[in-house]
């Protein structure tokens, strides 16, 4: 949505044709979405049914992030989910998010782009001038 001048100076919004159901749906999941809701019905001053209501939207990755409490019987030795708890960013480059680690070291996987950290890196060693191990540049 985007703020347009109207009539007499006036801002009024105007729909952006962009937004899809598919972009909502990434969003809700990358961003997340909490309820909380607290029912009760009373008659007279006298409470006679109370109900709350705590539920939670979002991937996997968003929620381990965040700390949510995942449901019982939950496998946390899988690959999936080692991967979604991964630290990640964005890369400068393109926008597209990849693992820290990868991104500082090597390369991101989207768009070949190489941070200076991995520069500063490959010069030292091609040059016999490497004095920190590549393991203490990760830290």
């Amino acid at each position: 949505m985007s703020v347009v001048s109207g009539r007499g100076g006036a801002l009024e919004p105007q729909r952006d044709r962009d937004g899809s159901l598919v972009h909502v749906i990434e969003t809700l999941l990358d961003k997340g979405l909490v309820l909380n809701a607290d029912i009760m019905v009373s008659v007279a001053g006298v409470e006679l049914l109370g109900i709350r209501i705590r539920a939670a939207l979002a991937s996997f990755e968003t929620a381990a992030k965040y700390g949510l409490e995942f449901p019982a019987g939950t496998d946390t030795e899988t690959l999936a989910w080692r991967r979604a708890i991964e630290q990640k960013d964005t890369c400068p480059s393109c926008g597209k998010t990849s693992p820290t680690a990868q991104l500082l070291e090597e390369f991101c996987p989207w768009c070949g782009w190489r941070s200076a950290r991995r520069s500063a890196f490959r010069h030292a060693a091609r040059w016999g001038r490497l004095s920190v191990l590549p393991e203490a540049l990760s830290s």
